[in-house]
């Protein structure tokens, strides 16, 4: 099964092309004001260096959040255009699933994704024999209130995400030995490569989550709205 993958929700725009989850060609951009205007140059690049077109693919995903409220609009509209003109299918994956998939580490995966002010995108999962298992909801929460949830499971925790660089210190004093960090960006950013890789186990197990933005919390525009309207 050849799929196309693309992450649009952060600062890195990338698209990867995939053989069932055996990576055959990425490209990252890391620059986050330019996703409508690199997204389509890249795929297009992708197409030719790999000597395919949208009609040789059988599977379209990108991530759908949270993350950057214009970037998740960019990536699914243009992957749904895709599939508009295939009729193939197209799986929406979390931001926060996708970075579970950066490593294999067998055991808890934390997922952190930067919310400012000290709040986080967070989800947990746990990785044994090949099969990534959700723990719980996915959450916008303060990062204090995260390492103590974490500390219940008195388990080792491997953390991705840039959340946990920016709260490197807190998660260490929180949970001491437990908390397994890495700097390698491989474990820190999001990549089409990771959003592939979700996206061909969920549609082997059959689970077809919907293309639809998965925000967590309202955009500053819309709180500033909020705002003014109880003034």
């Amino acid at each position: 099964m050849k799929i196309l993958s693309i992450s649009t929700s952060s600062n890195i725009c990338s698209a990867a092309i995939l053989e069932d989850t055996t990576l055959i060609k990425e490209i990252s951009i890391d620059d986050a004001n330019t996703h409508s205007v690199k997204l389509m140059p890249i795929i297009n690049d992708l197409l030719k260096t790999t000597n395919l077109s949208i009609f040789d693919i059988d599977l379209f995903a990108c991530d759908k959040g949270p993350g950057s409220f214009t970037g998740i609009r960019i990536g699914i509209s243009t992957i749904k255009a895709f599939c508009d003109v295939t009729s193939q299918p197209n799986i929406g994956i979390s931001s926060l699933e996708a970075l579970a998939y950066s490593y294999n580490f067998e055991g808890l995966i934390c997922t952190l994704i930067d919310a400012k002010n000290d709040n986080v995108y967070y989800s947990l999962f746990e990785h044994k024999n090949g099969i990534y298992t959700q723990i719980g909801e996915f959450l916008a929460e303060n990062i204090h209130n995260i390492t103590e949830i974490l500390k219940i499971c008195n388990k080792p925790v491997f953390f991705v995400g840039n959340g946990s660089m920016i709260y490197k210190d807190v998660l260490k004093s929180s949970l001491n030995q437990n908390a397994i960090i890495k700097t390698n960006p491989l474990y820190t950013n999001l990549s089409a490569y990771s959003v592939g890789k979700a996206a061909f186990d969920d549609f082997s197990h059959n689970k077809f989550c919907p293309m639809t933005p998965l925000y967590l919390k309202k955009s500053n525009a819309e709180r500033e709205l909020e705002e003014k309207n109880k003034c």
